[in-house]
Order: structure tokens, then sequence, then C-alpha cells
């Protein structure tokens, strides 16, 4: 069993290895500092992903200021607090919400958002993203709480300590390392995705700053240059997905690495 457990492991290790480098072989070639910081143009004048990257990143900044804060204090809230129907409540419209396939998020908010504003825009992407972002950390912060032995809440406990100050100053730093890894994943989770953003953000092919405006994001970018008939186009489409990869690999190593040296 120990050989068979380790054969699978390095079959996995191995396909996602396999994945990364064909992804790389594809779409090194096209990488350049024009491609990184133009936007795109018409076949033939070149053209890149500047103003994709800058909307992916303010449109997932916007989800992880939205979404983070309300899944963690969220499952804390179960871990600590919710064993009750209220909590069962919670974890049940949780697990819900992460099985709905996104473009129904992506219904949700344009109803919500868009028709109210007449526009598709970068906050009504962000807050796409949020929604999708929130069960995800919500339950895995659970989870990692629950791995807190509670004799280090009896402890501070028993030192006089309100049960706040207990979930604040001992069950988070305990389980930070874990929440980190849930909302990292949870951020990853929600960079890929393209179809809640062709209802709530639409595309730009112009560098944007303001969230009340259409806003361009690396996945609808790639999705648009892949479903493109020139190959240069599908060339750019590798190119950029090779940096939607590395930038989201690149952010789980330094969470890991960070988070395993302080605790």
């Amino acid at each position: 069993m120990t050989s068979l457990t380790a054969i699978c492991a390095a079959f996995v290790t191995g396909l996602l290895l396999l994945i990364i480098g064909y992804i790389a072989i594809r779409g090194f070639s096209s990488i350049n500092f024009q491609f990184l910081t133009d936007t795109p143009k018409p076949v033939g004048e070149g053209g890149g992903i500047g103003n994709s990257i800058l909307g992916s990143a303010m449109m997932t900044l916007l989800a992880a200021v939205i979404g983070l804060p309300v899944g963690i204090a969220a499952g804390v809230y179960l871990a600590e607090y919710g064993r009750n129907w209220y909590g069962n409540t919670i974890r049940f419209v949780a697990d819900t919400l992460i099985g709905i396939p996104s473009i129904i998020i992506g219904i949700f908010i344009y109803t919500l958002v868009v028709l109210p504003m007449g526009r598709q825009s970068g906050l009504a992407g962000g807050l796409a993203l949020a929604v999708i972002m929130i069960p995800i950390v919500a339950r895995t912060t659970e989870e990692m709480i629950k791995l807190v032995p509670s004799s280090m809440r009896e402890g501070a406990l028993a030192l006089g300590a309100p049960q706040w100050r207990v979930s604040w100053n001992i069950v988070l730093p305990a389980a930070a390392s874990g929440i980190a890894t849930g909302a990292m994943l949870a951020i990853a989770r929600v960079t890929g995705e393209t179809a809640p953003l062709l209802f709530t953000a639409l595309n730009s092919r112009f560098y944007n700053y303001y969230l009340d405006q259409p806003m361009s994001s690396l996945t609808v970018q790639i999705f648009n240059y892949a479903t493109g008939p020139f190959e240069v186009e599908h060339a750019m489409a590798w190119a950029a997905t090779l940096i939607l990869v590395g930038t989201i690999l690149i952010i789980n190593v330094l969470v890991r690495t960070v988070t395993k040296r302080r605790y």
C-alpha cells in the first residue's frame, strides 16, 4: 500500500508538471515586455495583455477584500459557535454555493448589479468573484480551526481569557497556515474564472482604472485569443495562460513559505 500510494502521488505530481511544461513550451516564446504591457491590437500589429493583467489584479483584489474577511469570520463562527441549527443551515448553504456553476453566480450578479447600473463593470466582476470565494474560505477556515487542539482553548479559558480573545489570539494564529492555504486556493479558483466575468465585467481593449466601467481580465482575454481564427492569437493565448498559471503558482509558494516560517 505504501508503494501504491507513492505511485499515485508521483502520477499526480507528474501530471501537474506535464501540464505546466506543455503550457510553458507553447507560450514562453511569445512572452516579452511589449506583450506584458501593451493592449490588444489588430492581428499583425502586435498587442498584449497589459490591460488584462491590471483588470484581473483589480477584480481579484476587490474579491479578496470582500470575500476573505467575510469567509474567515464565517468559518470561525461555524467552528467555534456553529453547533446548532443556524450553523448547520450556513454549512448547507455554503456547500451548495460551492457546487453551483459559476455562470449562475454571474447571472445573479448581472441581475443584482449590472442591470441597475445599466452596464457591466469591474465592480460587478469583483462581487461575482467574492461570492464564489466566500463559501470556499468559510468551509476551509472551519476545518482548519477544528484541527486546533482543544487543550489550547481550555488552557486559555482556564487563565481567564474571554472566548473572543481565545479565538483571536490562540485559535486563529494556530490555524493561520491552513487558513492562508485555503485563502490562496480560493483566490486561485476565482482567478481562473471566465463565465461570471463575461456577464459582469465583460471586456475592454484598453487600460481601465475605474471599477464602474467594463474591465478586461486574463481569462476573458485568453478566451478571446483562443477562439480567434489566427495562429498568432493562439500563441498569445498560450502565453497569457502561462502568465496566469505562473502567477498562481508563485503566490501559493510564497504564502506557504511565509506561513511555514511564522508558525
